[in-house]
């Protein structure tokens, strides 16, 4: 899917230059000339990136930059500098930037930066995806360890909440009792099929809308249980 940037920057020649480099290298790319009409456009949730110069008419990009962090909006922001403004570097990273470059610049340069973040930024959502589960009110955070119906937290066992995460891994497939002692407790722990049966029950009053009736985790009788 192609990337979205957006370039704040007055300088025409510059804003050119970088509005055709990455539309060369595949990027969908918006420009803006002023801070107030920049602010703007930055709030579009489908923006990947920001590059934003500090120094522009009608609001600088270090204020840009602190009114965006202080709306929520979290889009990774490259902050361009002049060249020995040390103090521009400190301020703007301070305001919420994530990197910085000095002018005058390699096109080469700024593209590997905003490669590298955008990188990072594709990591990072996929590890949140991968640790976050959502089914119905159900909502449970594996990397966290936290469960959620309805928006309300759930409290859980250490192994209610191993059996739970492990049914959802399996999703779809019938696991065996003795396979989910297995799993949980471990296979050198004794333990009864009944304390399964048990952890069930309370999962189910814990995570179903009617436990006498679930609708998540299902009984297969005879074998096992499953998580639809």
């Amino acid at each position: 899917m192609m990337k979205k940037i957006l370039i704040i920057e007055d300088e025409e020649a510059i804003r050119t230059v970088l509005e055709d480099d990455f539309r060369l290298e595949n990027y969908d790319v918006i420009v803006s000339s002023d801070g107030s009409d920049g602010l703007a456009k930055a709030a579009d949730p489908d923006i990947d990136l920001i590059i934003l110069d500090i120094m522009l008419p009608g609001m600088n990009g270090f204020e840009v930059c602190k009114k965006l962090r202080s709306q929520g909006i979290r889009t990774p922001i490259i902050m361009l500098t002049a060249k020995g403004q040390e103090i521009d570097r400190v301020l703007g990273l301070e305001f919420g930037a994530d990197d910085y470059v000095t002018k005058p610049f390699s096109p080469r340069e700024l593209q590997a930066r905003v490669k590298a973040i955008l990188r990072r930024m594709d990591t990072e959502q996929g590890d949140k995806k991968d640790n976050l589960f959502r089914y119905g009110g159900l909502e449970v955070d594996f990397g966290k360890y936290l469960c959620r119906r309805n928006g309300k937290e759930v409290s859980l066992t250490v192994h209610e909440f191993e059996l739970l995460k492990y049914l959802i891994s399996k999703r779809g497939q019938v696991i065996k009792r003795d396979e989910l002692l297995d799993e949980v407790w471990g296979k050198n722990v004794f333990v009864t099929p009944h304390t399964i049966d048990t952890h069930i029950a309370n999962l189910r009053k814990k995570i179903e809308d009617d436990p006498a009736h679930p609708r998540m985790i299902i009984s297969i009788r005879g074998v096992g249980y499953k998580f639809i």
